[in-house]
């Protein structure tokens, strides 16, 4: 009984921080005595005080507002141009979707676009509506992907999310390869009816577009690994179960996280 006390004597009560994460509180997780709690607290009462009359003399210069820039205005007053080059195999595509790329460029963007039928090129200029100094590299990023083989749907993405990138390679950048080598090797990246082109994309969260014997990637950078890590396996000459079975458990892990 007696050690009993004497350890209940020396025992150091801690603060009732508690240790699960709620996502809407951000709290510390750093855990102190109640006396290093009291201490810590006194010191911060005490720093208020000293601040205090400090914010009142603040108080009294009222601090200035002032309006956003818009683009043309940072750039002072400079008008700015992009052209995007159209490949002859987009042009038809192009020719259909057209009313389906003016809207997110004129009225998400606000930019004056044309396309010039001599030089085959979409053109893009901001103008006094532009807001944003990025619309025009924006608008640049999402015509260029609809122009590398891309669904408007698809590349419309780059405009409203940050986070997304277009990688492009070339199959032989991961081993060269010719003649009926080379037709294989495209064969087991798009599959039988593009079943595995699919399998990769369902998996991945990413769109794939193969062309001749380039690859294009659109999604974010880590999805754009793993989607390269399987078509490169592919090449590499991996049987296709191999990576059906990769992918699965890649889309196992990337359903669990939250």
């Amino acid at each position: 009984m007696m050690m009993d006390t004497e350890q209940q004597d020396h025992e150091i009560s801690m603060t009732n921080a508690s240790t699960t994460i709620d996502p809407s509180i951000v709290q510390s997780r750093i855990l102190q005595s109640s006396s290093l709690a009291a201490a810590a607290q006194k010191e911060m009462m005490d720093s208020g005080d000293e601040n205090e009359d400090d914010d009142e003399m603040g108080d009294l210069a009222a601090q200035p507002t002032f309006p956003k820039l818009s683009a043309m205005a940072d750039r002072g007053g400079k008008v700015e141009y992009r052209r995007v080059r159209c490949p002859k195999h987009r042009y038809t595509p192009l020719r259909n979707d057209w009313e389906q790329m003016l809207m997110p460029l004129v009225q998400f963007l606000k930019l004056q676009v044309r396309f010039n039928t001599k030089t085959r090129s979409i053109e893009m200029k901001t103008s006094s509506h532009t807001l944003d100094t990025g619309a025009l590299q924006k608008g640049a990023d999402f015509c260029s992907a609809y122009m590398l083989g891309f669904e408007v749907q698809d590349a419309v993405a780059l405009l409203r999310l940050d986070d997304l990138y277009v990688e492009s390679f070339s199959v032989d950048d991961v081993k060269m390869l010719k003649g009926d080598h080379l037709s294989r090797a495209v064969g087991r990246i798009a599959g039988q009816d593009g079943k595995t082109r699919f399998a990769i994309e369902n998996a991945t969260r990413c769109r794939i577009v193969v062309a001749d014997t380039r690859v294009h990637l659109l999604g974010s950078y880590a999805n754009i690994r793993l989607a390269r890590n399987a078509i490169c396996d592919l090449i590499l000459g991996a049987p296709p179960g191999k990576v059906y079975n990769n992918m699965r458990n890649v889309a196992k892990r990337m359903s669990e996280r939250y």
